[in-house]
């Protein structure tokens, strides 16, 4: 008895802790999901526009929608759709935490390992994005470096910074805001559980 008395998350405090499990998640879940949509979209107008630039200039110049950064960019997204589900996770266990019946109600130290599974695979996405910035960022950073000769070579407009380059770099720092807000709000609810 005394061992689900520990297991159990305090009774005093179940519908404050309840009600921020449900703010969080709902939070969470919607600025993670809104900066989600926003980076997918950039990252397939890129992909196209660059697909329909390398038919019509027939030039595979450098660019960061070629090199590895998106990559680890679309592995990062990937993460986040994950993890705006886990945001909807703490949705549901909020409404679970505030069940009348105590057998119904979820452990507190299953509550914890769900709040530490979330926070290691946000974790890992946010470092995934992280890279992909680095890799993006030292693509930018070599075709600065060429701009010079670029300017004075006909047929090499890809060389140059364009746009679409800065466009990445926006779609990417959405990346990492997302995966900010999820490791911010997971760390939050540890606090409330577990002071």
């Amino acid at each position: 008895m005394t061992n689900q008395a520990e297991n159990s998350l305090n009774t005093s405090n179940l519908k404050q802790v309840s009600k921020t499990f449900r703010l969080v998640g709902w939070v969470s879940f919607w600025v993670q999901a809104v900066l989600a949509i926003i980076s997918g979209v950039i990252f397939a107008f890129a992909g196209v526009a660059l697909s329909m630039g390398r038919q019509a200039a027939g030039d595979s110049a450098s660019n960061p929608a070629t090199g590895g950064g998106v990559v680890f960019a679309l592995v990062s997204l990937g993460i986040l759709f994950y993890g705006i589900y886990q945001s909807f996770d703490y949705v549901r266990m909020g409404r679970r935490i505030r069940e009348e019946n105590p057998n119904l109600r979820p452990k507190k130290s299953d509550t914890i390992k769900l709040l530490w599974r979330s926070l290691t695979i946000r974790g890992v996405g946010l470092l995934m994005a992280v890279v992909a910035a680095e890799a993006i960022a030292g693509v930018l950073l070599g075709k600065s470096f060429m701009a010079v000769g670029a300017i004075f070579s006909p047929g090499s407009q890809l060389q140059l910074i364009q746009p679409l380059d800065i466009f990445l770099v926006l779609a990417n720092t959405h990346l990492i805001t997302a995966h900010f807000v999820g490791v911010s709000s997971t760390l939050w609810l540890l606090k409330q559980i577990d002071p």
